[in-house]
């Protein structure tokens, strides 16, 4: 039974002095001892999930920068992101997507869903395997070490007026019998590192009786994710067609509970506010992508209030960096409100550490994975801050978070381990040299 050992260990409880945990065969802490006095100094906290990824959009990171409209917004990126996923093998999307798992894991992510459309060749044709870009996406998690939550997207439609996909969006479709099918397959390759959800993309692209139809199919515990109220054109639509806001409309005619993740939920009234909080169902904010993409502001202090739950995601990958989303998730409330620390509680009164214990509390609800909290029956996933950097001299446990946060640029991740296994050591993922070599190949071939 492996051991691991902290100087200051993040525990459900905060921080405790020098801890440490035994790890079983499976990777799950089997307990958490006091230990003998380290001399490495570790302060080790809880790996963070996150909790939405289009692992392909990492190639096409700074390429939607140039104004192609005055009105440039999210519905012009997206004629950015046709043409450059119609350029995706599976053998590309998997080494893309291993550079994107590496530098997840040496920022800190050990776990990711992955959000995935991406599924059939560029013509629309489902490829001899049809399940050749899900398993694309296995191979690089298996390879980097990333703990992958895999969630395939139904899209079907084209807008709430029920239009057929675009030729440039049928790579992306399914039938239900098709879609069903895949997530039969996949649910038979999922293991301890592996696990499989479902993906409605939007309300948009899923009509209401195909979702349904999915929801009575699918295993009762399995996570639903699904991009909503994201943009107000998206909300505009949904009002004037099924004449009632998006997530005003899901709250009304789908059984919304614990195992759902609504990403984004940008634009709501306080009374969705406080249908999501009621409802037990995560929202994924992902801030660097939502400021990207110019699509607005989540009403986190309002969420906060209401008891509500929520993670992180870095969608579109414009960051890679699990403490750039949570500094400008804070930012950006400041600067709507013009004042400072909103993100706490009466019971938690430290930024850093209220994010901290949210993120980790989500978890393990929007990836199905036993992971967020370093406590025994979880995974032995853990991140080792470094404290020789000069942003963490002279660091305190009611301080270190707070530091880890709001310090900066540098990434302040020493080593990182997922169920109990090294997979990142001196700020460095093991296979850096090797996955970056067939990234560096892969982007010649997308950007001939």
């Amino acid at each position: 039974m492996k051991t691991l050992d902290a100087a200051m260990l993040w525990t459900p409880d905060g921080w405790q002095a020098d801890a440490g945990f035994d790890i079983d065969d499976q990777g799950r802490i089997a307990a958490v001892d006091v230990a003998e006095p380290t001399a490495s100094a570790s302060w080790i906290v809880p790996g963070i999930a996150n909790l939405h990824s289009h692992a392909f959009q990492r190639a096409m990171a700074g390429l939607a920068e140039r104004q192609t409209n005055p009105e440039d917004s999210f519905w012009t990126w997206r004629e950015t992101m046709y043409r450059f996923a119609a350029r995706f093998s599976p053998e590309l999307l998997q080494a893309v997507a291993a550079q994107l798992y590496t530098e997840m894991l040496e920022a800190g992510y050990t776990t990711v869903c992955e959000f995935h459309y991406l599924h059939h060749a560029p013509d629309g044709r489902p490829y001899a395997d049809p399940a050749a870009m899900s398993r694309a996406l296995i191979a690089a998690a298996r390879e980097t070490g990333i703990r992958l939550t895999l969630l395939p997207v139904l899209y079907m439609t084209g807008g709430f007026d029920g239009r057929p996909l675009g030729d440039r969006q049928r790579r992306f479709g399914h039938d239900l019998d098709a879609y069903l099918q895949l997530i039969d397959t996949l649910c038979a390759e999922a293991g301890p590192d592996l696990h499989i959800g479902c993906a409605l993309h939007s309300l948009r692209a899923v009509p209401a009786d195909a979702m349904a139809a999915v929801l009575t199919a699918l295993p009762p515990a399995m996570p639903v994710h699904i991009h909503i109220a994201e943009q107000v054109g998206e909300v505009q639509d949904c009002l004037a067609i099924r004449n009632a806001r998006p997530v005003e409309w899901l709250l009304d005619n789908a059984a919304v509970d614990a195992r759902w993740t609504l990403v984004h939920a940008t634009h709501l009234t306080a009374a969705e506010v406080q249908g999501i909080a009621r409802s037990g169902a995560t929202v994924a904010i992902c801030p660097t992508t939502e400021a990207n993409l110019g699509d607005g502001l989540f009403p986190l202090r309002d969420f906060l209030a209401a008891g509500g739950r929520w993670g992180i995601g870095s969608d579109s990958h414009i960051s890679v960096s699990p403490v750039e989303e949570l500094r400008w998730l804070e930012y950006g409330q400041r600067l709507v409100t013009r004042h400072r620390n909103i993100a706490v509680r009466a019971t938690s009164p430290s930024v850093g550490e209220t994010l901290l214990q949210d993120v980790s509390a989500s978890a393990r609800r929007s990836t199905g994975h036993a992971t967020g909290r370093l406590a025994v029956g979880e995974f032995a996933d853990a991140v080792v801050l470094d404290t020789d950097a000069a942003q963490l001299f002279g660091l305190s446990a009611a301080d270190a978070i707070d530091r880890w946060i709001f310090s900066g640029n540098c990434n302040l991740v020493r080593d990182v381990h997922v169920g109990g296994r090294r997979v990142v050591e001196g700020g460095h993922h093991l296979q850096r040299a090797a996955i970056a070599a067939r990234y560096r190949a892969a982007m010649s071939q997308l950007m001939a």
